[in-house]
This record gives C-alpha cells, sequence and structure tokens, in this order.
C-alpha cells in the first residue's frame, strides 16, 4: 500500500463529517467503519464551532480539510490557507468545481491552484477526474496524490469509467491514488481496491444510510476485503471455462 506523503494509513477509508443525523450518530459511524480520515469543510468548523472540533480530534483519526464549494482559483488558495491555520496541517484536499450541475472539476484551475499550493508547502490531495493528462499535470504541480471521482458527488452511481480508472493505475504506479466521490455501496468500493487503488473517501452513502452506523461498518469490511484481494492476486479472466477439478487421475468407465 502506497503512504500518503510518507503517511501510512491504519485503514484506507477516509470519511466525510457532513450530512449525519446528528454528531453522535456521525462519530459512532466512524468508530464502527474504522476510518482513518476526517474529511471536513473550513465552512463545518466554523458553523460547527470548538465542540464539533472537539469531536473530530477525539475520534483519533487524521483531519483532511478540504475546499468544498470553491469555484476559482483564488478562493480554493485563500480557503486553504485558512484551514491550515484552523487546523493545523499541510494536508489539503483541493476541491476547484467548475461545473454547477456535475460538481465536475475544473482542470485548470485545479491545476493552477495545486501549483500554488505545492509551492507554498501543502500536501495537496486534488479532487480530479480519471483523465490521464490532468492527472500529469497534477504530478508535475508537485502532487504525490491524486483523487480521481467514481461518479459525480452524491450520485452513488459508483465506478462508471473503470476502464479510466484501471488506465490511471497503471500509467501512475508510485502515485498514492484514492477513488473520491460518487460511491453508493459497499462493494462500489471494494472493487475500487480490487483495482489496486490506495483508499476511498465517502460521504452521502454513509451519512444518508438509514442506518449510517452499520453501513459505516459495511464500507470499513469492503476496504478492507478489495485491499486483501487486490494483495493475494486475483485470477486473470478467461473466456473459456476450464475445470476446477483435474483431469488426471480421473477414473473412466465403460
Amino acid at each position: 500500500m502506497r503512504d500518503f506523503y510518507g503517511v501510512a494509513l491504519d485503514c484506507p477509508l477516509m470519511l466525510g463529517t457532513a450530512q449525519y443525523p446528528s454528531p453522535a450518530i456521525m462519530e459512532r459511524a466512524f468508530r464502527a467503519s474504522g476510518a482513518s480520515v476526517a474529511t471536513v469543510s473550513l465552512r463545518r468548523e466554523a458553523g460547527g464551532g470548538q465542540e464539533f472540533w472537539r469531536l473530530v480530534e477525539s475520534l483519533g483519526v487524521r483531519v483532511l480539510p478540504n475546499t468544498a464549494g470553491c469555484h476559482s482559483v483564488k478562493e480554493a488558495v485563500t480557503t486553504a490557507r485558512m484551514a491550515r491555520e484552523v487546523f493545523a496541517t499541510s494536508w489539503i484536499k483541493l476541491e476547484v468545481i467548475g461545473h454547477a450541475d456535475t460538481l465536475q472539476p475544473d482542470p485548470f484551475g485545479l491545476v493552477e491552484a495545486a501549483r500554488i499550493l505545492c509551492a507554498e508547502g501543502f500536501e495537496v490531495f486534488p479532487y480530479c477526474t480519471e483523465d490521464l493528462v490532468l492527472a500529469e499535470r497534477l504530478v508535475d504541480a508537485g502532487c504525490r496524490v491524486l483523487m480521481p471521482w467514481g461518479a459525480p458527488i452524491g450520485t452513488g452511481l459508483g465506478l462508471v469509467n473503470p476502464y479510466g480508472l484501471r488506465a490511471l493505475r497503471a500509467q501512475f504506479p508510485e502515485v498514492a491514488l484514492v477513488v473520491d466521490a460518487g460511491l453508493g455501496l459497499p462493494s462500489q468500493a471494494a472493487a475500487a481496491m480490487e483495482m489496486g487503488y490506495d483508499g476511498v473517501l465517502l460521504n452521502t452513502a454513509v451519512a444518508k444510510a438509514a442506518d449510517p452506523v452499520e453501513m459505516a461498518r459495511a464500507f470499513g469490511l469492503a476496504v478492507q476485503a478489495g485491499a486483501a484481494a487486490h494483495g493475494a492476486g486475483p485470477m486473470p479472466p478467461r473466456e473459456m471455462a476450464a475445470p476446477s477439478t483435474p483431469l488426471i487421475g480421473k477414473a473412466w468407465l465403460e
């Protein structure tokens, strides 16, 4: 498993902290999932105050502030700088939204903001698409982690372009990759890990489940199973059937 700017995570699951029915349920969901990272937006911290921040600290996980909702380079960079002061970390999940309906990132603004923040010592986790050219530009800008979407944020559609995600994994074998956004089921998270991804990040699928705690537990189990399966070396698919019982030693009956 690749590390994240020199940090090895105990669990490849990252969870968001928004939209839960209550702070108590959020806390229980995190503990049930075993997640190693909590993503927190600066605006949520401002709205929840010190009580919310103390709750996040009590989880014992790493905090990944994000620039959620930013639609320009200036807005994202300013938010990142503020987040570093508030959360006392150089980690930042960088979002520069370019399309209001799909919440697809602005590739040009994303690269520009990443270059600025990397030069300032931030350890940038860019929310991007699975585009290989964009990924190359982000790596050139200084990013050592990439976070391609599985599907648009909050849709639950899963891995809509598995070919693109596999191509990204093959093209950047040394870069830590995290599927971020669009996952709706634990099986989708397991599939991402089976591809060789280093983690998954989600929020809505857990927070909006009928039972967020049990769904969080299910996602935690799924990412561990997917990672174990990838490490075990899955058999390659083939079109022809092959018997699982060998023919050698078979008794011939007349």
